[in-house]
């Protein structure tokens, strides 16, 4: 064949493929039960594995506390719900799991008072710090205008974020539980030295829409806090943190 014909066979511009025909049916959401019981069984097993997974690691380090950077959003409140089951599980008081909520500029009432509502039901220990004021100073060390709204003023608040539970976690010799889920993971969703960081990964297996799910079922068995669940479900999901 000459080396002119074999060129045009691999020009894919020359291809001209069949449509493939599907032989099996998918579910769209593959990750979740369609069946309303089957689904809250899953979703109570799923607390119940991230506590014990979380309680032998603890045993294991010997550690007593853990950070949480609780942001009134999907996937921190269901790690801190792994969290609790993991101090209940070891007897552990749970003013040993520290919350710490992070305004900045981008941070609604919403995402902050629901946080709030979380930390003070499960009575754990909630700290406030504004980071507003440090990631104005490192844009100004770095030379970057604050009103470059680029990716260098997004990932500065995460990382600022992330600065902030790992020494605080060193201060108390505690560990950096963290939220980022699987789907976060697999598309790289996050910021890199920034909230993919942690010592420990709770939700790592959890797609989103399973943790979206988890969200919905936690609200029907929780009542007390059924309408926290449901506006923390019902925010629209962004960067925001």
């Amino acid at each position: 064949v000459p080396i002119q014909r074999r060129s045009a066979i691999l020009d894919p511009f020359e291809c001209r493929l069949s449509t493939p025909t599907l032989t099996r049916k998918y579910k769209k959401l593959p990750f979740i039960d369609e069946d309303e019981e089957s689904s809250k069984k899953t979703v109570l097993k799923a607390i119940e594995m991230q506590g014990y997974a979380l309680a032998r690691r603890m045993k294991h380090i010997s550690c007593s506390h853990a950070v949480l950077g609780l942001s009134g959003g999907l996937d921190s409140t269901i790690a801190l719900f792994g969290i609790v089951k993991a101090f209940d599980i070891l007897g552990l008081d749970r003013k040993n799991i520290h919350t710490i909520t992070m305004p900045c500029f981008g941070t609604s009432e919403r995402t902050k008072r629901n946080a709030i509502k979380l930390a003070k039901h499960f009575g754990v220990t909630l700290k406030e710090i504004n980071i507003a004021a440090s990631v104005t100073q490192h844009l100004k060390d770095i030379d970057h205008d604050i009103n470059d709204r680029s990716v260098t003023y997004e990932n500065a608040q995460a990382r600022e974020r992330t600065q902030i539970l790992m020494d605080y976690a060193n201060m108390i010799n505690g560990l950096v539980v963290g939220t980022g889920n699987m789907s976060e993971l697999a598309l790289g969703w996050s910021t890199y030295n920034g909230d993919h960081m942690s010592m420990y990964s709770i939700n790592t297996s959890f797609t989103k829409t399973f943790i979206r799910e988890m969200t919905k079922v936690l609200a029907d068995v929780h009542s007390d806090i059924k309408d926290v669940l449901l506006d923390i479900l019902g925010t629209p999901i962004s960067p925001e943190l």
